[in-house]
């Protein structure tokens, strides 16, 4: 059985707008057979990395210290996939996924191997090298806006010797809440999440296809844009 390891990263958690793709996209994992472990890194309790390298020259593969990732390690090594749910915050991932990140350094050793001619820490003994999908919504209506995160997750792909597997990506997410409220025709964006966790697990990647109907235009740049100077517009006159 395929072990998916999956982490809500928004501080928002089950209400955020990330959590509307990637929890479709959870169900079709398990619909298709997959054991699927879900965390909230808001209820976690993760300190940030303080470079000790303490995990690789005094107690190699430990870290001294004692939160929530001691638990996490293990599940870490065993995953056949990890997911990653973030919001883009600045051009990036948020705050508790960047430290939830930086904390798996004890999961490589600190010798460099050279892959494909270039400089990589090769993974200690026991750790799966498995697939890595990333799940992500911006509140920019733009694709491009997600261009920084996804190569960020490529990278880390490459250093953890993992395979990327595709990124769901919702653009102007904000927008998803009101239409649906409203009974506007969106269902087929929560059925193509959905349909990517069953392809995943069922084919071992996600087709570009069902990767563009997450992402399709929800609605034109123009409305989008005075839509939410007038919500926030709304917001500050209500003070």
């Amino acid at each position: 059985m395929t072990k998916a390891l999956v982490f809500n990263c928004s501080p928002r958690m089950e209400k955020s707008n990330t959590a509307l793709i990637l929890d479709p996209f959870l169900e079709g994992m398990r619909n298709a057979g997959a054991e699927v472990e879900l965390f909230y890194t808001r209820k976690l309790n993760i300190k940030p990395c303080t470079g000790e390298f303490h995990c690789w020259v005094k107690d190699p593969g430990i870290c001294y210290q004692n939160d929530d990732m001691q638990m996490l390690y293990p599940k870490i090594k065993e995953a056949d996939v990890l997911v990653f749910g973030t919001p883009v915050y600045v051009d990036g991932i948020s705050g508790p996924m960047k430290n939830l990140i930086d904390r798996t350094i004890p999961l490589v050793e600190p010798f460099f191997d050279l892959r494909k001619g270039h400089c990589r820490h090769p993974q200690r003994e026991g750790s799966k090298r498995g697939k890595l999908v990333l799940v992500s919504n911006c509140g920019f209506w733009e694709l491009d806006n997600f261009d920084p995160l996804v190569a960020h997750m490529k990278a880390m792909c490459r250093n953890f010797d993992r395979v990327f597997a595709g990124a769901l990506l919702r653009p102007h997410g904000p927008a998803i809440r009101p239409m649906k409220r409203m009974g506007l025709p969106i269902d087929d964006v929560f059925k193509a999440a959905k349909d990517a966790g069953i392809q995943l697990i069922q084919e071992g990647k996600i087709s570009a296809e069902i990767l563009n109907i997450v992402s399709r235009e929800l609605l034109p740049l123009e409305v989008y844009v005075k839509q939410i100077n007038k919500g926030f517009k709304q917001a500050l006159e209500s003070l």
